[in-house]
C-alpha cells in the first residue's frame, strides 16, 4: 500500500512514497516541494565526504535548509570508512536526521575512485562505512544498485551486510551498474533483496506513472517506493500516490520554486535552477522546442517569471 506512515529506524516518514537524490536538482525548494505533495522524504544531492572538508560555497548551497523542511535527509558520497564518521558526526550535518549512503551511483568517474557501485565489489568496506555512519546515533539508509553486471549479481549478500552492519534501510535500484540508467528494472531482484532482510526495503527504478508504481510494489513487495526522474517530471505524482489534495498545478508550482529559491540563492543559481526545472516539467507538452529556446535565451528573473507564466499558465 502507497502512502502510508513508515518508520525508518527511529525517524516517522511521512509516508512510503520517497524522492530520490539527484545532482543539480535536489536543492532545498525542491525537497520543500516534495514534501508538501507528500513525499515522505526527499533527500539532498549527492555530498562528498572529501568535500566535507573544506568550507566551499558549492556544498554549502547542497546542504543548506531550514526550519520549513521537517525532516532533514542528506546522502554522501565517498569510500573512506574515517570521512564518513567524521562528516556524520560533525557539526555541518547536526542538523540532519537521516543519512542515505550513495552505493549505487554508476558515473566512471565515481566508479574509479572505488564509490558509489564500486563498493558493491568491495563488501567489507561497505560495512565499515555503514557502522561509521551508524557511530553518529543518526539513522542511515544505502542506496544500492543489485550488481555491477549480470554475472555479478550480489544484491542478497549485500542486503544482508547492510542490516547487519546497523543500516536502518535499504533502496535498491533494479538494474546493474553496466544498465545506467536504461532498461526494465529486474523486479525479481528487488524481492530478493526484501526476502533476505527485516528492515524496510524501498524499490527504485524505471518508475515513471502511477501505474508503474502500483507494478513496482505488486512485483516485488517492497516497503515502499522511491521515485527518480519522474519526479521532476511531474511532482504532482507525489499527491496522486499518497492521494494528499494540494488545488496545485505546474505553474503554481514552478512559481513557488521560483520564488523560494529567490530567498535563499544567487541570480544565477535560481536562473539555471529553475530553466532546468521547468525543461523537465515542459515534457510532452506542445510547442516545447521553442519554448526551450525562449527559456535558455532569459537573464533575469524577472524576464524567467513573465515566460513561465506563457508556459504553464492554466497548466
Amino acid at each position: 500500500m502507497l502512502g502510508k506512515e513508515i518508520m525508518i529506524g527511529s525517524v516517522r516518514f511521512q509516508s512510503n512514497v520517497l524522492m530520490a537524490p539527484l545532482a543539480g536538482y535536489t536543492c532545498f525548494p525542491f525537497r520543500l516541494m516534495a514534501s508538501k505533495l507528500g513525499a515522505g522524504s526527499a533527500y539532498t544531492e549527492m555530498v562528498s565526504v572529501d568535500a566535507l572538508k573544506y568550507d566551499d560555497r558549492a556544498t554549502e548551497k547542497l546542504l543548506y535548509t531550514d526550519d520549513r523542511e521537517k525532516l532533514k535527509c542528506v546522502q554522501l558520497l565517498g569510500s573512506d570508512p574515517m570521512l564518513f564518521e567524521k562528516a556524520a558526526k560533525s557539526e555541518r550535518l547536526a542538523g540532519f536526521d537521516v543519512i542515505d549512503i550513495n552505493m549505487g551511483c554508476p558515473v566512471p568517474n565515481v566508479i574509479k575512485s572505488g564509490e558509489g557501485c564500486a563498493l558493491l565489489e568491495d563488501i567489507p568496506r561497505a560495512s565499515k562505512i555503514i557502522e561509521a555512519c551508524k557511530r553518529s546515533g543518526k539513522t542511515v539508509s544505502v542506496k544500492c544498485r543489485i550488481g555491477m553486471n549480470p554475472q555479478k549479481i550480489v544484491i542478497e549478500e549485500f542486503a544482508r551486510m547492510c542490516e547487519a552492519s546497523g543500516a536502518d534501510m535499504i533502496t535498491v535500484h533494479g538494474r546493474t551498474r553496466n544498465m545506467m540508467y536504461d532498461g526494465e528494472p529486474l523486479y525479481e531482484y528487488i524481492k530478493l533483496a526484501k526476502e533476505s532482510v527485516r528492515i524496510p526495503v524501498f524499490a527504485n527504478g524505471g518508475i515513471d506513472s502511477k501505474e508503474k508504481a502500483f507494478e513496482m510494489m505488486e512485483k516485488t513487495g517492497a516497503d515502499g517506493v522511491m521515485l527518480a526522474r519522474y519526479g521532476f517530471e511531474n511532482p504532482l505524482i507525489f499527491s496522486e500516490l499518497t492521494k494528499r489534495e494540494n488545488g496545485e498545478t505546474k505553474y503554481s508550482l514552478i512559481i513557488g520554486q521560483l520564488d523560494i529559491a529567490g530567498e535563499i540563492f544567487d541570480e544565477l543559481y535560481v536562473l539555471t535552477y529553475i530553466k532546468k526545472l521547468a525543461s523537465y516539467f515542459m515534457k510532452k507538452l506542445p510547442g516545447t522546442k521553442q519554448y526551450k529556446l525562449d527559456l535558455y535565451r532569459c537573464g533575469s528573473i524577472s524576464q524567467l517569471r513573465v515566460l513561465l507564466g506563457e508556459i504553464f499558465g492554466g497548466k
